[in-house]
C-alpha cells in the first residue's frame, strides 16, 4: 500500500462578515472559530503534511459557488497537493478549481444527484476526481442494504447524506463506493457524519466495509481525537489516509507529532 498519508481538513465557511472562516463542529453542526484557512495550510505545509483539503462546506446548502479565491491564495502557499471541494456541480466548476491551483477535487453531493458527473470529469480530468461520501448510521432492519455488525454487536446499514449532511438519500454507502469506483473516481473522502467532531475515533466498521469493497484509496475522516486514532484506521480499517481537523487546529498535536507516533508504531510515513 505504502506511505499512508496525514492531510489536515479546513472545512470552511463564511462569517457574519462574509470572510473565509475555518470552523469545526460536531455532526456537522454546532460550529466553532479554528482560524484563518491560509494561515492554516502554509502552517500544515510546513509541519510536514502530505496534502491539504480544503473544504467549502456550506457552498451546497447555500447555493453559492466554492471560493475560488481562497483556493488560489491557499494553492500559492503550500507545495503539497491540495484537494477542494465544496459547492462542486458541474464540469466547469471542476475546471474553476483546478485552475485556480487544486490538484484533486471533491465531489459530494451533485454526484449523488448525478453520478454521471463522476464519469464525466474523470474523463475531462483525469485521475485526480474524488468522491465524498458522508453517510450516517441506520439501525431500521433492510435486507435491500449491506448491513454492518457495529461496535456494541448491533447491526447497521449506513445511508448516504449531502447538502452538508442535512439531506437522506437512502443510497447505501458500501454499494454506492462500489458505484463511484465503478464511474472513474480516483478516491473516495469517507466521513461518518455519527463520528464527526466527537473525538471518540474514526468509524472503523465501515471505513474498513468499503475499504475491502473497493480498490481506489480510502480517507478516513470523522471522530480523530488523537494519533492513536489514526493508528487504528490504519492498522484495522485498512484506510489510505487519514483526515484531521480540530488536533491540528487547536495546537494539540502538530502533523510532526503524529508522523513521529505513527512511524513509531510500525506505520509507514513520510517524514
Amino acid at each position: 500500500m505504502g506511505f499512508r498519508r496525514i492531510i489536515p481538513c479546513l472545512d470552511t465557511t463564511l462569517d457574519e462578515a462574509g470572510r473565509p472562516t475555518v470552523v469545526k463542529g460536531v455532526e456537522f453542526e454546532r460550529l466553532r472559530y479554528a482560524g484563518d484557512p491560509v494561515r492554516l495550510a502554509e502552517q500544515y505545509d510546513k509541519q510536514g503534511a502530505d496534502e491539504v483539503c480544503f473544504l467549502d462546506i456550506t457552498a451546497s446548502s447555500s447555493n453559492r459557488a466554492t471560493m475560488i479565491d481562497v483556493v488560489k491564495r491557499i494553492a500559492e502557499v503550500v507545495s503539497v497537493p491540495l484537494c477542494v471541494g465544496g459547492g462542486i456541480r458541474s464540469l466547469e466548476d471542476f475546471r474553476k478549481a483546478f485552475e485556480a491551483g487544486a490538484d484533486k477535487v471533491s465531489v459530494n453531493t451533485a454526484a449523488a444527484r448525478s453520478p454521471q458527473l463522476i464519469r464525466d470529469a474523470s474523463e475531462a480530468f483525469g485521475p485526480n476526481v474524488i468522491v465524498a461520501i458522508d453517510c450516517k448510521r441506520r439501525f431500521e432492519s433492510r435486507v435491500d442494504r449491506t448491513i454492518i455488525t457495529v461496535e456494541n454487536g448491533a447491526k447497521a446499514w449506513y445511508d448516504i447524506v449531502t447538502y452538508g449532511g442535512r439531506q437522506s438519500t437512502g443510497f447505501d454507502a458500501v454499494e454506492w463506493a462500489r458505484r463511484v469506483q465503478s464511474l472513474g473516481a480516483s478516491e473516495i473522502l469517507l466521513t461518518s457524519k455519527d463520528r464527526d467532531g466527537t473525538r471518540s475515533g474514526y468509524d472503523l466498521p465501515i471505513t474498513k466495509a468499503i475499504a475491502e469493497a473497493v480498490s481506489i484509496p480510502v480517507i478516513a475522516s470523522g471522530g480523530v481525537g488523537n494519533p492513536q486514532h489514526m493508528y487504528e484506521a490504519f492498522r484495522e480499517a485498512k484506510a489510505d489516509a487519514c483526515l484531521a481537523a480540530s488536533i491540528f487546529h487547536y495546537g494539540e498535536y502538530t502533523v510532526g507529532d503524529t508522523k513521529r507516533f505513527l512511524k513509531e508504531k510500525g506505520i509507514a510515513v513520510r517524514t
